[in-house]
Formats: C-alpha cells, structure tokens, sequence
C-alpha cells in the first residue's frame, strides 16, 4: 500500500520549526501501519542544495517493508522541453535554462520511469528501462528495507539547480553533483542551525521581558519577521520579493515573487529597525539605480535580479516611495554619504513627478492616469498625491543638508538649490490645495480615494502616516477616521482596503489593520493601537507568519502566507510602540 506523504487520510501531521531558524520539521505519524517520519528541510548557508531528511520509525508490532518513492514533474514553457536522464543515486532533470537534480547521499536507485509517470505513480510500482527521455514528469524509487518493531532508518535526498547560464557541460554538472554528495548532512544542519540562531540574536532590538503568552505570540511574528527576510532579499542586486513564490496553481498566492518598490520601501524601514542597514542600503544603491527608467520613473514591479517583470500598469506612487524611503533610511542612520550616492537618482525621480504634478494641477493636457495604491482603479489619488508631496519634502530637507554641509561636490550650486527648493514648496502648497478641494466629500464628511473615486479607502490614512500632509487631529482627519470605523472595520475588529472589496472574499488585511495602528499612535492613543496590533497577533500562522489577508469567519491567514509587507507594517507599529 502507498502512504502520500503530503496528502493522506491516514497521515497526523505537526510542523514546526527548530527554534530561531529556518530550518522545517514535519512531524507525520501514519495510523494505518504506525510508522512515524520526520522530516526536516534545510538550505546550508554557503551551499546551492535544498537537503530534506525523512527519518522512518516503525511503531508497529510487525516488520515495515519500506520503498520511498520520488515524483517530479518540471513546468517550462511550450518552446523550452525537458529531459530527464537518471544518474548514480539520483535522476537530473533539465531544459536549455536550468537542470534540476534530486540524489540521495545515502541510497542507491532500485526503480525508476523517465515518462509519464503520473499515470501509475499511486500505484507505488514505476519501471522503465530508458535511462534518459525527454519528459518533464519521472520518477525515482529508493529501497529504505525491512524495519523492525521500534527500528528507526534515515535516507537523505538533496535537491540541486543548476543555472546553465554559468556551467551548463556534462561534466560540469556532474563535478558539481559529485561535490554535493560529499557533504556532511549532520555538519551541515549544526552549522545552518548555528548561524540562523547568531543571525537572530543580531537583530533581535525589542526585548519582551515577561514570558507571557501573548509576549510570546509577539516574540514568535518577530523572530519569523527576522528569519523572513533574508528569504525575500536577492543578495547580489538588493531586490526584495513580496513573498516566497510556492503555489504554482494559484491556489493559495497570486503571483508575488516579484519586487514592488512601493512593498519594498515600507519593507526597508522594518529592515532598518531590525539592524539591516546593508541590506536596505544595497535596495537603493543597486536595485534602484538599475531599475530606474530615463524619464525617471519606476515601472510596477520587477524580478529581484532588476529585470522588468510584467506589469498591467502605470502607478506614480512608486516613485515617489522610492525617494521617500531613500530620505527615511538617512533620517535612521544620519549617513550623508548614502544620500549623495543617490542624489542624482532623486533629482531624476523628482523631476518626472514635477512633470506629473503640473499636469494634474495646470490641466494643461490629458494626463497619464495612474492605478490606486491597490493597482485596481486608475485616476488621481489622494494616496498617490500625499506620496508626491512627502517625497517633494524629502528632496527640500536633502538640499537642506547639503546646504548645511556646504557641500557642493554633487555639482549643485547654493543659489540652484535655493531655487529648486522654493520651486518644491510652492508645488507643495498646491498639492495640498487640490487635495483639500477636490478629494474631501462634504456629503460623506470624509476625504475620499481620488477625484472623481468617491470611495472610502484605508490609504487615505497615507495623508497623514507616513507622508504628514495633515495633522492626526484635524478635523476633516479625524471625520474621515470615524467614516472608515463605520465602513471598513469588519465585525471581527479588523479592516478592509476599500469599500466593497471582493478581493479573495474581501477580507480584512493586516496591512489595513496596522496602518490603522499607526495612526492611533500618532493620535497618542496606544490602547486602539495595541486593539489593532492584537488583532494582527491573534490571526498570525501557527509558524508566525503574517498573511497578506485575515479570514473573516475563521480568523485564520488567507492568501499568501508570509507578505513581506504585512511583517514590515507589524515591525514598524511595534517598534513605535515600544520606543
């Protein structure tokens, strides 16, 4: 009989990760035959091997005759066909791009099929005598043998991919697969464990003294939030993924393995806060500067390695987050030289939005219209202008520096500053005069989501955190907070985006929740803040994980699980909380 591993009636399952790590365990006990396997999964540090160790213990009161089988089928486009050639211990799987290779360290192939093996993989028998074939869907068979009553067997498979943009010989490959295999798995676990447990510690700036449970419910996001992020962050371009890609059917995630620089800038301010300075550091200094268009701008969103990823639109709050996070960073860590580093990027950015805003404002011509900060409705928007206007006071308050510098390296002259500056301030003064007669609806008595978008949307809440047009207290604010609680505060104490938001069922999204927490901070009111933080906390996965959305009835993640967005709005919430 055949037990599936990832899917069975039979199968008790209990996943958990090896405290402050990223290092997996599932726990699977079968109460059919009572056999019992750990599985645990791990990347080494300086290693490119995905290592995955099942252990069987026979709990049973016969002898377990057990055969561990392997099923993978590869996805490639029509254009791009695989192959699949079995090797010593493993079977290499590949394409003109890539080769993908499972092997055991410790097990010898018994069985195998190069074809079409989906057709009889549940039968548990596969067999073929082709030892090469051209099919993206094999499989691969280990005998694990005879276990005892209470005996306990390990087999240990790691996973390869080659890039073959580097190596792509046969010989190449295979010296490479040679090398993997004399790895020391036990070696290597210690040591992952070693440096994920250091890297922790490192981070680790808000100490929760007492061990209470909601401490520790707290203690388990952050810790996850620290672990998250060196996953989310290409360490040769400083790109940063919305989240980890894992669900190719689009079942449980909508496509994020890419990076926004609007997800990324919010995600750089939490970095900062956990001691991530470099990496925040090399997102604008390399991803930014070699992601930026001629005229300026920043397109939607890109692959982590700086390509230009596919976009359905044109978001002018992009760029303007990207200057702002450049002023925040400095505003962290007071380092000058950063911000001449990338002065000449911001004055390229701020010119495209200076074009922007004069013809939203003159009426000159047809504008460009630009998506909502939800890439879902386009016209002209209150978030969008806020995030023009903050970056315009980030560009003042860097000329401000340099001025107090004297500093004119960047070949910028006093005089050509002053007049920039003032130029920015009067546009300033005009982005806050639209904003103030066309986007607040005296009917609703609540500003809106754009000119002509009537819509009550948790992004107004950018007007005042983080971009600071309007004082937490005004009145017009503090209408259009009491507006939102009636229309997008869920039963459940969470909130939607927007009205009527039928996203995935339109759920309450942490994002909303937390920026909500924000603001209440800067009403000085912590108990609605900590009331927002709460409901974050008690929603989070069993691992930790921050979701991009809360199930209304269930109150459980929904969507994709582990959005780099959602753990930086946690961080930037607690860390105002605490300090």
């Amino acid at each position: 009989m055949l037990i599936k591993l990832h899917d069975d009636i039979n199968n008790q399952y209990n996943q958990y990760y090896t405290e402050n790590t990223n290092i997996l365990n599932t726990q699977i006990k079968n109460t059919y035959f009572n056999l019992k396997i750990l599985q645990t999964d791990f990347v080494p540090i300086d290693k490119n091997v995905l290592v995955k160790t099942y252990t069987f213990t026979n709990e049973n009161q016969i002898d377990l005759d057990i055969n561990f089988l392997l099923h993978s089928k590869l996805l490639s486009n029509d254009n791009n066909f695989i192959g699949a050639k079995v090797i010593q211990n493993g079977i290499m799987q590949y394409s003109h791009d890539y080769t993908f290779t499972i092997l055991s360290k410790s097990h010898k192939i018994t069985t195998h099929q190069i074809n079409n093996t989906k057709h009889n993989i549940y039968t548990g028998e596969i067999n073929d005598k082709d030892y090469i074939g051209m099919s993206h869907d094999s499989s691969i068979n280990y005998e694990i043998g005879k276990l005892k009553p209470n005996e306990t067997k390990t087999i240990e498979i790691m996973i390869h991919i080659n890039q073959n943009n580097t190596k792509h010989k046969l010989d190449e490959i295979e010296e490479q697969l040679n090398n993997i295999s004399q790895i020391d798995i036990k070696k290597e676990l210690q040591q992952t464990q070693k440096y994920w447990e250091r890297y922790v510690k490192e981070h680790t700036k808000i100490e929760l003294k007492e061990e209470t449970q909601y401490n520790k419910k707290v203690k388990k996001i952050y810790t996850r939030t620290i672990l998250l992020y060196p996953l989310l962050t290409n360490e040769q371009t400083g790109g940063i993924g919305a989240a980890i890609e894992i669900d190719e059917n689009l079942q449980k995630c909508g496509r994020y393995a890419y990076c926004w620089p609007r997800d990324a800038v919010f995600i750089t301010k939490a970095l900062d806060m956990l001691g991530m300075q470099e990496q925040t550091e090399k997102f604008y200094k390399q991803f930014c500067q070699n992601t930026q268009s001629k005229n300026g701008m920043w397109e939607q969103r890109f692959y982590t390695d700086t390509r230009l990823a596919p976009c359905w639109g044109y978001q002018i709050d992009e760029t303007a987050s990207v200057i702002y996070g450049i002023y925040e960073h400095y505003k962290f860590t007071k380092n000058i030289k950063f911000l001449k580093e990338n002065l000449k990027m911001m004055e390229k950015a701020i010119k495209y939005l200076q074009k922007y805003i004069t013809l939203v404002i003159e009426k000159k011509e047809e504008i460009q219209k630009s998506y909502d900060l939800w890439e879902m409705h386009e016209g002209i928007h209150l978030y969008s202008l806020a995030s023009i206007f903050s970056a315009y006071e980030c560009m003042i308050k860097t000329y401000q520096i340099f001025e107090q510098e004297q500093d004119t390296s960047a070949k910028l002259k006093q005089q050509a500053i002053q007049k920039q500056k003032e130029i920015l301030q009067k546009q300033q003064l005009k982005i806050k005069e639209y904003i103030i007669q066309n986007m607040y609806d005296e009917t609703k008595k609540s500003y809106t989501r754009g000119v002509e978008d009537k819509t009550i949307d948790i992004s107004i809440l950018g007007a005042v955190t983080p971009f600071e047009i309007f004082t937490p207290k005004e009145k017009r604010i503090t209408n259009t907070i009491e507006k939102i609680d009636l229309t997008l505060r869920t039963y459940t104490g969470g909130y939607q985006r927007f009205e009527q938001d039928h996203y995935m069922n339109g759920n309450p999204w942490p994002i909303a929740t937390l920026w909500m927490g924000l603001y209440h901070l800067e009403q000085n009111n912590k108990e609605k803040a900590k009331e927002c933080l709460d409901f974050v906390i008690n929603s989070a996965s069993q691992h930790g994980f921050l979701a991009e959305q809360i199930d209304n009835n269930t109150m459980q993640p929904a969507w994709v699980i582990g959005l780099g967005w959602s753990h930086a709005m946690f961080i930037i919430l607690l860390n105002q909380m605490f300090n």
